[in-house]
This record gives structure tokens, C-alpha cells and sequence, in this order.
């Protein structure tokens, strides 16, 4: 196994735990605004994914990822196995050449381009794009324009998604079943957005363990203003 085989076969085992640790309280925010099975659905199909990952010989990124994305698609029910799973397996052949800075630009790109047409939602609808896109801009910008290395763009990344997720608690839903509770889906965090942050903060925990750390991590509590279909950049 290669060390950006084995660094991404330990990020989906990280994510994995991660989301059995906040299964409970994944529920309970979806409880509120959802079914109430986001997540059982996230720790169940990761913990699959984690499985699947483990078994495979001799892996690399590619087949790691890929991988993942289809156990996922197998093993989660709702919107999210396509969203989270399918978007994975779309991305995965940007990994193709391995783990760099332009790949993993490349790759974040891909998943959200492929997120937003699945789910058809932007900044602004209550899911968890409103994570996603700041966090991937953030990301791309970190790399290519302030020529950070990645994993101290990832942190920025991170910082972003953070934002994200509290915007999501002030506003309107207009995308899933959220939506349906019109002006009382107000005043609740979103569960993807939620999950998708603690997807972003293994990554990042994995990234630093194997690669070089950042030298400081950037804030995590600034508030979020986030006009509708506009992101904030690090």
C-alpha cells in the first residue's frame, strides 16, 4: 500500500468513527427539520465504506475514494447515498495520478460540481452546500492564489465550512424535506452541512498526521455573513 494509499484508507476510517460518535446527535438535528435518519444512514454506510476500503490490495487514492463512493451509494438510503456516495465516484478519477495540491483542487471541484447537480441547490437553500461551497472555494483559493501548501489551505477550508454550517441555522430551507416546514425549519442547523464538516475536520485531522502541519489553525468561531449565492472567502 502506497502512503497516499494507506493516508486515504485512514481518512474514510476516521470519518467512519467520527460519524458513529455523532450518530446521536445527527439525528437530532435531523430530527427537527428531517426524517431523523441522517445519522444512522451516514455511520452506517461509512462504516461499510471503512470495511470495503480495508479489504481492497494493494489500493491507491483513486480506488480508495472510488470505492467508498459506491459503498455508499449501496449502503445509504435517501438523498444522501447519491449526494455524498455518487459525487464520490464521479470525482474519484481526479485522483487518478495520486495526491497533490492540483489534484485535490481538481477533486474538490468535481465533487461539488456534482453535488449541486444532483441536489440542485445553491448557497442559501439550507443544505449542505452552504458547507461545501465556501470550503471548496476556500480550498482552490488557499492553493492556487496564496500558494499555501494543502494541508494549511484544508484548515482554511475547514474554518469555512464552519461558517457555513452556522449559516445555516438562521435561514429558511428551500431544498428537501426541510423545506416543508417553511419559516420553522428557521433557527435549526442543518444535518448534511453538519456532517459534511465532520467529514472536512477528519480529513484535515488525517492530512496533518501524514503531511506537513499548518502552522496555526485559523479561527473557527467568526459568524458567517453569507448573502444569497455569494461565499465568503479566507
Amino acid at each position: 500500500m502506497s502512503d497516499e494509499g494507506e493516508a486515504v484508507v485512514a481518512a474514510v476510517a476516521a470519518v467512519a468513527d467520527r460519524l458513529e460518535t455523532e450518530r446521536s446527535h445527527l439525528t437530532d438535528l435531523d430530527s427537527a427539520i428531517g426524517d431523523a435518519d441522517h445519522g444512522g444512514n451516514m455511520a452506517r454506510g461509512w462504516a461499510a465504506a471503512a470495511e470495503a476500503v480495508a479489504e481492497l490490495d494493494d489500493p491507491e487514492p483513486m480506488a480508495v475514494v472510488k470505492t467508498a463512493g459506491k459503498t455508499l451509494l449501496s449502503e445509504v438510503g435517501g438523498a444522501s447515498g447519491p449526494l455524498y456516495g455518487g459525487s464520490l465516484v464521479f470525482a474519484s478519477p481526479e485522483l487518478e495520478d495520486g495526491l497533490t495540491a492540483e489534484s485535490s483542487v481538481a477533486f474538490a471541484e468535481t465533487y461539488l460540481e456534482k453535488v449541486q447537480d444532483r441536489g440542485d441547490a445553491r448557497v442559501g437553500d439550507k443544505t449542505m452546500v452552504d458547507a461545501l461551497v465556501p470550503a471548496v472555494h476556500t480550498f482552490k483559493k488557499s492553493v492556487e492564489v496564496d500558494d499555501m501548501e494543502p494541508v494549511a489551505a484544508l484548515s482554511k477550508a475547514v474554518a469555512a465550512a464552519q461558517r457555513g454550517v452556522d449559516f445555516t441555522v438562521p435561514i429558511r430551507a428551500s431544498k428537501g424535506r426541510a423545506s416543508y416546514l417553511g419559516w420553522r425549519s428557521v433557527g435549526h442547523q442543518d444535518p448534511g452541512a453538519t456532517s459534511t464538516l465532520y467529514i472536512m475536520e477528519e480529513l484535515l485531522d488525517v492530512a496533518t498526521a501524514y503531511g506537513e502541519a499548518p502552522e496555526e489553525l485559523p479561527d473557527h468561531a467568526e459568524s458567517p455573513t453569507i448573502p444569497d449565492g455569494e461565499v465568503t472567502e479566507d
